[in-house]
């Protein structure tokens, strides 16, 4: 593990190997001791033999029609009118209150898109 420096020896002008270094990271170009490395693993793998796979294998894949950057839940923003917004916290809280799910405002909203989406052919089940 590399010795901690302080707040102020870290505000201290960068010595050329830093510079080197943080110029590599920015532009994606591997440093002398990253290429070291990486002929380290290239040997590694070379050396090992290769698993074998079979064709008819059947890899998972994402959904085609879901986009690449979506990952996770994605935020979306919208307005509506205050009176829906109002009844959905509402409801949210009401539904909290009584322990029924789903209750977070997110989880009632998600569940309504998807029913409009299905009835409307816009998603598949």
């Amino acid at each position: 593990m590399k010795e901690r420096r302080s707040l102020v020896d870290g505000l201290n002008p960068v010595t050329p190997d830093q510079e080197e270094r943080e110029k590599a990271f920015v532009y994606g170009i591997p440093s002398d001791t990253e290429s070291a490395e990486a002929d380290e693993t290239k040997q590694t793998a070379v050396s090992q033999p290769p698993v074998a796979t079979q064709s008819h294998e059947h890899v998972p894949s994402r959904d085609s029609r879901l986009l690449p950057q979506f990952a996770g839940r994605v935020p979306i923003t919208t307005r509506t009118r205050p009176e829906i917004a109002s009844e959905v916290k509402r409801a949210s809280l009401t539904r909290q209150l009584d322990g029924v799910t789903p209750y977070s405002v997110q989880d009632i909203v998600e569940e309504a898109l998807e029913l409009w989406l299905l009835t409307n052919g816009y998603l598949q089940r």
